[in-house]
């Protein structure tokens, strides 16, 4: 398995004989304030091959309509109510997959779970709020994509019901970490902080943690390299630090099996 972080959420996965694409972002600005700190880890038009693209929700910063419609037109696999939407736009190539649901691509399967996220684009959408977690599995390498999500009981229950009750573990879990000041009190609650992330990396029992969501765009009430900076800190001290890897943008992360 070999993992490439491009940026923010957007990574490139080559497990078995398949090639994914997560939340693909290659905007140079969220909008026209937020501007982007660092070039995409890969441009856009040198990515390879590709046989599928997950999206796990909504909001501007993990769907791109400029950067899907430069994307090639592979499966585009979405919670339905933003592949609905995304069809409607035009996008024929978005497929719906909602949570508990599975799909074959090459010899993986991709597996979806609810994520504790409102994925809305607008706010006053609610009925697009939906957000996935996904699951993906060649039956002899594992990751475990978590898009947006808080630290809940059930957002291991993937990982549980797929890997765990057979005796398998899982191998990578690629986790957003986010910064957040003392102020905004409801972050947690849609969204993991650094610590959250280390504390559901154990709680997973991957074998290695790769952090996103970071190194790529500043935001309204932190910096584009906070979280980051707040991840180091923390691996420096905890029992399972080694096993952290910290990757930047252009940089992979290769695990033999």
């Amino acid at each position: 398995m070999k993992i490439t972080y491009i940026g923010h959420a957007t990574l490139l996965i080559r497990i078995g004989d398949v090639t994914i694409l997560t939340d693909p972002n290659f905007d140079p600005a969220l909008g026209r304030f937020l501007a982007r700190v660092s070039a995409p880890g890969i441009p856009l038009r040198e990515l390879p091959e590709l046989d599928a693209i997950l999206l796990t929700h909504a909001h501007a910063d993990h769907l791109s309509f400029r950067s899907i419609d430069e994307l090639p037109e592979v499966p585009l696999y979405a919670p339905p109510a933003v592949a609905t939407w995304l069809r409607k736009k035009g996008v024929a190539h978005a497929v719906p997959l909602a949570p508990n649901e599975g799909v074959r691509i090459g010899g993986a399967i991709v597996r979806a779970a609810e994520a504790t996220h409102v994925g809305s684009r607008y706010g006053v959408d609610r009925w697009r709020s939906q957000a996935n977690m996904y699951l993906i599995d060649t039956n002899s390498e594992s990751a475990f994509f978590a898009g947006d999500t808080a630290l809940t009981n059930e957002t291991t229950a993937l990982v549980e019901e797929h890997l765990t009750a057979h005796e398998r573990s899982l191998d990578v879990a690629l986790l957003p970490i986010g910064y957040a000041p003392k102020w905004k009190v409801g972050f947690r609650k849609g969204h993991l902080t650094s610590a959250d992330a280390l504390t559901l990396f154990e709680r997973l029992k991957a074998r290695y943690l790769i952090p996103y969501h970071w190194g790529t765009f500043n935001h309204v009430t932190s910096s584009a390299f906070d979280a980051i900076r707040e991840m180091r800190s923390h691996v420096q001290t905890h029992h399972r630090g080694i096993d952290v890897r910290i990757i930047e943008p252009g940089e992979s992360f290769e695990m033999s099996t």
